[in-house]
Parts: structure tokens; C-alpha cells; sequence
């Protein structure tokens, strides 16, 4: 189950996250008053046109774009981590990103959906009282399994909230395409579509720069793509259904 926040970064409380540093992880003295002038003391304003309102000191949110803020938001919300775990389930955090796993024979799979409905009870509850808001819309289940395996896994939606999630074939988690055969064919052919437009708008260009010139775009545009998350292809078949040899 892949949780999504809404504007999670916007909705951090000054007041929790520092009382939550102090006692849960016993930051105090300078360590603490140095957090604390890290988030207090910003403002916001609107402009519009030539028009701006007055600025607003924040009480909550956090800057977006420091290394430091993924590290500052888990430890907001590291206390989901014992509260899945009671549940007999696994929880996965990186920064916003929150991933509730479990495992069970195909003949299970409905007792593990129940266990998911149930933690995601209690995780939707703990983000109400955190100021979090879970965005079910966007939720996504998905249920991997060998090839072989896939047609006995219930198709019926999972309870999640108030609403019911469909199993998803594929999903994408931190930038690589997961698919529920583990094929890695969703990710492959994305890869190799995003490559090639790519390529097509440095053909645009290729009569009017030099070649050292044209390498460097094609070597941000496209070698990092095939770079990113490459580890998850290891042990991948070494073809897709679409035909694109993977590198």
C-alpha cells in the first residue's frame, strides 16, 4: 500500500515537531535552538500584479528544497513506524513517501487486505491528530506475484478509509515503475520512451552546435534516465514484451 500525503511539507506543525525533537529524541540546549530558528521566524505573502498583501509569520510548513527537510519531516512522522509494526505489517518512510508491506500466501490475501484496512485506520487517525492529511484518491495498492501466481490473487478492492482501492498492475515508487510481476516492463518501456524524445529534440539541434556541444544535453537528458534506479533491473529478464533491450 503506497500512502500519499496532501502538500505534507506545507502542513508540518512548528510547535509538534519541536516538542517532538525534545522528547522523543531528546534534543535540547543549542541542538534545539537551532532547529527552532531553522523553521520559526519565516514569512509568506501573495503578490498579484503589482498588488502584494501583508507578510504572515508561519506556524507551519517546512522550506522545500534543503537536504535537511526529508530528514526533518521523518522525524515528524517517525512514530508510524512502531504503530505498522503492531500490526504485524512493514512500514517504509523516505521523506513523504509512506509504504505499508505485507506477506501471505495467495490463499491469504484477504486476511492481509483486512490487516491493511485496519493499519490504515490508525495511520489515517494519527495523521488527523499530526495535521497530516491522507489523500486516499491517490493511494495505491499492489499485489506482487509471480506470473504464475497472479491469476490467484483476489481481484476484489481493498478498503482504504471510507474508500475502496483497486489493485494496481504497475506503480510508481520514487521515480522506478514497479509492475506486480516484478518484470520491470512498465519501467523499461517509460525509460526508453522518455529517451527517445529525448533524442529527438537533440536532432533539432545537432546541425547547429558541435559535437562536444550536442554530447553534454544528451548526456544529462538521456544517460541519467538510464542511470536512475538502474540497480532494480538486476536479475530482470534481459527483453521486455515491447521489445527494448535493457542496458
Amino acid at each position: 500500500m503506497l500512502l500519499d500525503l496532501s502538500a505534507a511539507f506545507d502542513t508540518v506543525n512548528h510547535g509538534t515537531l519541536l516538542r517532538r525533537q525534545e522528547k522523543s529524541y531528546g534534543l535540547r540546549g543549542r541542538v534545539l535552538r537551532w532547529s527552532s530558528s531553522y523553521i520559526n521566524g519565516r514569512t509568506q505573502s501573495v503578490q498579484r500584479g503589482p498588488g502584494r498583501s501583508a507578510a504572515l509569520f508561519l506556524t507551519c510548513g517546512e522550506p522545500q528544497g534543503p537536504v535537511l527537510v526529508p530528514i526533518v519531516f521523518l522525524l515528524y512522522t517517525a512514530d508510524l513506524i512502531p504503530l505498522i509494526e503492531r500490526h504485524a505489517l512493514l512500514p517504509y518512510l523516505y521523506a513523504d513517501d509512506t509504504q505499508i508491506l505485507g506477506f501471505c500466501s495467495p490463499s491469504r490475501t484477504a486476511s492481509l487486505q483486512e490487516a491493511m484496512s485496519v493499519c490504515f485506520d490508525e495511520v489515517s487517525q494519527w495523521m488527523r491528530s499530526n495535521r497530516l492529511q491522507l489523500n486516499t484518491t491517490n493511494t495505491e495498492i499492489l499485489c506482487c506475484a509471480t506470473s504464475r501466481q497472479q491469476h490467484q490473487i483476489p481481484q476484489t478492492p481493498t478498503r482504504a478509509g471510507y474508500d475502496y482501492v483497486m489493485t494496481a498492475r504497475s506503480v510508481r515508487d520514487l521515480g522506478i515503475y514497479l509492475d506486480a510481476d516484478a518484470s520491470m516492463t512498465t519501467h523499461v518501456t517509460k525509460s526508453a520512451s522518455s529517451c527517445e524524445a529525448a533524442l529527438r529534440q537533440s536532432r533539432a539541434i545537432q546541425r547547429s552546435l558541435t559535437r562536444p556541444v550536442l554530447l553534454s544535453p544528451i548526456v544529462s537528458l538521456v544517460l541519467s534516465r538510464l542511470d536512475y534506479g538502474n540497480a532494480t533491473l538486476a536479475g530482470s529478464q534481459a527483453t521486455c514484451s515491447t521489445s527494448c533491450s535493457l542496458p
